[in-house]
């Protein structure tokens, strides 16, 4: 099972992602630019994690997961929650951290992607 510490180093390696506490001292976000593509509560028992997701895809996943979830105060139509609770492996948790990176990193301001450069 993926543990906070995993998923923390796996987002921070990608290219131009900082981490930071905005909203409160709990609430750990992965941005890549200005924007945030993860974002999980670091002290809930059985991790937790947002991750921005293609709408089409984000229906797919629901049903077919028990464990992932419409976005946790979020964009439900583009945000899910993923509940770390073992069913989902890691390989496929990883691949949806990619999926979140890809989608915001590609929405970035031309700018903004020269300055992670």
């Amino acid at each position: 099972m993926l543990s906070l510490e995993t998923f923390r180093k796996y987002c921070l390696s990608k290219k131009g992602v900082t981490e930071c506490f905005p909203f409160d001292d709990e609430t750990l976000v992965f941005k890549v630019g200005s924007k945030m593509f993860a974002l999980t509560n670091i002290n809930k028992p059985i991790l937790e994690i947002n991750l921005k997701c293609e709408p089409f895809m984000s229906l797919d996943l629901r049903r077919d997961f028990a464990s992932i979830i419409p976005g946790y105060h979020m964009n439900k139509k583009h945000w899910n929650t993923i509940i770390l609770d073992g069913s989902i492996s890691d390989d496929k948790i990883l691949f949806l951290v990619d999926l979140s990176f890809d989608l915001v990193y590609t929405g970035l301001k031309k700018s903004e992607k020269e300055e992670l450069e």
